[in-house]
């Protein structure tokens, strides 16, 4: 029978490493065809690990021998008690069709049961062996998405002054300021619109201090994190795009929210963020490689604004959901 345990709090350096490894051995079998997708390095692992969420309550397992492990989100936020976030369930490569991802799925089910959640999501690459255990398990697609690539070339910050009168661009590192996290959350609710799929998870209001808190999450994490904002003369933001760096010693990053206030659309503001964040990550980081990002496949206006930025299709995604 396979023996599942759950993690220290926090994780130790022997359960990290352990984690890590796992992570590894399966992303090198699972992107074979694609050798330019990169492995999650150690720091970000043990930051996810060691770091909680400010949306809610993790729970780590991991199987005795080190063969798989699994990490479930449990959402405490008010509205959204009700589901929760599968983040994470891995199998070594070399373990697989043992039951050992079963074990794990078993476990992660039964604390659903017993936290009285009625649904549970999660995001998985499509066409592979993730899309077969969760469609297995009764997961249904629910949106349909994919992952986009940007190669930074030699020097990127050389189209890297988008005019766009009326507007002034912004960039912050780390928190936004202060002055600026009231306008960052009101924009923020632009992304109520955005395509969501038939997920359970409610969007609920962002205030200042939940920007921030999102926010901080990454740096505690030990990532770093820019934004670039398009604002008004009056003190509105009126788009803006945020990029992480997981690991600050690693070559990709990820494009996180980009939002376009309804008001200010088809202007060729979410391009020009894009294009300001581009160069300035390029000068910030320059170690830095790659940016990636999702999006959904009927978000039409953001398939176009990244196609002619440059990004490439990489590889199909998908958010996964299932009814308890």
């Amino acid at each position: 029978m396979t023996k599942i345990e759950t993690l220290s709090v926090p994780p130790t350096d022997d359960e990290v490493d352990t984690w890590w490894a796992v992570q590894v051995s399966a992303h090198a079998a699972d992107t074979a065809a694609l050798p330019g997708v990169p492995a999650p390095t150690r720091a970000e692992t043990a930051g996810r690990l060691r770091v909680p969420s400010g949306r809610g309550r993790f729970a780590h397992w991991a199987q005795a021998d080190g063969e798989g492990h699994a990490s479930l989100l449990l959402f405490t936020e008010e509205g959204n008690t009700h589901t929760a976030f599968l983040d994470e369930l891995t199998v070594r490569p070399d373990s697989r069709r043992r039951g050992v991802g079963s074990a794990l799925w078993e476990r992660t089910r039964a604390e659903l049961i017993e936290q009285g959640r009625t649904s549970v999501s999660t995001v998985a690459d499509t066409g592979g062996p993730a899309q077969a255990f969760l469609e297995a398990a009764g997961f249904v697609n629910v949106l349909p998405m994919a992952w986009y690539v940007q190669e930074l070339g030699e020097d990127p910050a050389a189209e890297a002054d988008p005019d766009v009168s009326g507007y002034e661009l912004l960039t912050w590192a780390g928190l936004v300021p202060d002055a600026w996290a009231p306008a960052a959350a009101a924009a923020h609710a632009a992304m109520e619109d955005a395509p969501s799929g038939d997920g359970d998870e409610r969007f609920t209001a962002w205030t200042p201090e939940r920007v921030h808190a999102a926010q901080r999450l990454v740096l505690d994490r030990g990532g770093k994190m820019l934004m670039v904002a398009a604002v008004t003369s009056a003190g509105e933001i009126a788009a803006y795009t945020a990029l992480v760096i997981p690991d600050p010693d690693g070559p990709r990053a990820l494009q996180y929210d980009t939002v376009v206030v309804p008001a200010h659309r088809g202007r060729g503001l979410g391009r020009a963020v894009k294009l300001r964040m581009r160069a300035e990550a390029a000068v910030r980081h320059p170690a830095l490689r790659r940016i990636g990002t999702t999006v959904a496949d009927e978000n039409a206006p953001m398939l176009a604004v990244n196609e002619a930025l440059g990004y490439r299709r990489e590889r199909g995604a998908a958010v996964f959901r299932l009814a308890l």
